[in-house]
C-alpha cells in the first residue's frame, strides 16, 4: 500500500468513506439504501460521492478493509448473527457473491488471496499472467469471482485456456504454503501473507461456474482439448455447468423467446425428464391452448429412455446459450444482465 493512499485514507470523513462504500455496492443496492435517510442524509452523502470520484485503488482497498473491520468487531447483534448477515448479503447481491463476502468477513486481511486483484481489471490481470506457469494462472484466476475470472481466461492465450480450467478443475484444499508462494509472485500488486490458512479454492464446480461465463464457441473449443486429455474430467465440468434444470431460475420473457425457437417434438421429450415446478414454470410460458396440447402429447408418448431426454434437454440449453451470446435472451446463472 502506497504512502500517499494511507494519507489520503486519513483524511477521509466518516461521511465520505460511507460514500465510497455505497458506490461499491452497485445502483440498484444504493437506491434501496438511499430511499431509508433523510432528505438531509441524501443531500450530505450525494455531496460526499462527488467529492471521492476518481479515487485510487489503494485507497479504496483501506476503506473497505477499514469497513469490514469495523464489522467484524460489531457483536450487537447476538444470537443468530451469521444466519442474517448471511441472508441481508444474498439478497443484495446473490449467492455467489455474498459467499464472497462473507468469507472475507470471516477471515483477517492475511486470510484472503490476492484481494487486491479484485480491484483490477480483467485485461490487467490478464496481462500480469501472461508470461507466468500455467498453475499460477490456475490458482490466480480460481481466486477470482467467476464473471471476473471468465473474462480473465478470455485474454489468456487461446493455447493455454485448456490448461487453465483443467487445472482449476482439479484443484480442492490449497495448502497456505502455495498461496504464499503464489503472493510473492505477485508481490508488485499485493503484500505477502504469513498467518494464512488453508483455502478451499477451485475445483470442478468452480471450473464449470467460469465455463458457464464463457461464450459458447470458447466453452466448446476448451472442453474439445480437454477430453483429449482427460474425458473424465471434461464430463464433470460439463455436468455442473448450466443445466435444463437452471431454466426454472430465468424469468418468463426469456423462456417464453426460447420456446419459440425450439421444436414441439424435443420440448415434449425434455420434458418428461423435468421435475414438476420446471414444467409448471415452462408450461406456464405458453398459451393454455399450447400447454394442454404439450401435457397431451407427453401423456401420450409413455415411457421414454433417460437418454433421449438427456439429448433433448441439452439440444434446448443448446439453443438457450446461443441465444444468451447473442444476448436475445437472459439466462440466470450465467452471468447475464438483468433486463429491465
Amino acid at each position: 500500500m502506497t504512502t500517499a493512499a494511507a494519507s489520503h485514507f486519513k483524511t477521509l470523513t466518516g461521511t465520505q468513506k460511507a460514500a465510497i462504500l455505497l458506490m461499491l455496492f452497485g445502483e440498484t443496492t444504493a437506491a434501496q439504501i438511499l430511499r431509508n435517510l433523510t432528505p438531509r442524509e441524501v443531500q450530505h452523502l450525494g455531496a460526499a460521492m462527488y467529492s471521492v470520484r476518481g479515487i485510487d485503488q489503494d485507497t479504496l482497498s483501506l476503506v473497505l478493509e477499514d469497513f469490514l473491520d469495523t464489522l467484524r468487531r460489531q457483536t450487537g447483534l447476538g444470537f443468530g448473527a451469521a444466519g442474517y448477515i448471511r441472508n441481508v448479503l444474498s439478497a443484495a447481491f446473490g449467492e455467489d457473491k455474498a459467499e464472497t463476502v462473507i468469507s472475507r468477513i470471516g477471515q483477517s486481511a492475511s486470510e484472503r488471496p490476492l484481494e487486491i486483484l479484485e480491484w483490477m481489471d480483467a485485461p490487467s490481470i490478464a496481462e500480469l499472467l501472461v508470461d507466468e506457469h500455467p498453475q499460477i494462472m490456475a490458482l490466480t484466476v480460481a481466486c477470482l469471482d467467476h464473471a471476473l475470472a471468465a473474462q480473465v481466461l478470455a485474454l489468456l492465450p487461446e493455447e493455454i485456456q485448456p490448461e487453465v480450467i483443467q487445472r482449476i478443475a482439479s484443484l480442492n484444499t490449497v495448502q497456505p504454503e502455495a498461496l504464499a508462494d503464489l503472493q510473492q509472485v505477485m508481490q508488485r500488486k499485493f503484500k505477502a501473507s504469513t498467518t494464512m490458512r488453508a483455502s478451499q479454492i477451485g475445483g470442478v464446480k468452480a471450473a464449470a461456474r467460469i465455463m458457464n461465463f464463457t461464450r459458447t464457441a470458447t466453452e466448446a473449443r476448451i472442453l474439445k482439448d480437454i477430453r483429449k486429455d482427460d474425458k473424465d474430467l471434461m464430463q464433470a465440468i460439463q455436468d455442473n455447468m448450466f443445466v435444463f434444470d437452471n431454466l426454472i431460475k430465468s424469468d418468463d420473457r426469456s423462456l417464453q423467446t426460447l420456446l419459440r425457437a425450439v421444436d414441439n417434438e424435443t420440448l415434449v421429450l425434455a420434458l418428461k425428464g423435468a421435475d414438476e415446478g420446471l414444467r409448471a414454470k415452462i408450461l406456464g410460458c405458453m398459451s393454455t391452448r399450447a400447454a394442454a396440447t404439450v401435457r397431451d402429447e407427453m401423456e401420450a408418448l409413455g415411457p421414454v429412455r433417460l437418454t433421449d431426454v438427456q439429448a433433448a434437454q441439452k439440444q434446448i440449453i443448446a439453443v438457450a446459450r446461443q441465444m444468451s451470446d447473442e444476448g436475445t435472451i437472459v439466462l440466470a446463472g450465467r452471468g447475464g444482465e438483468q433486463m429491465v
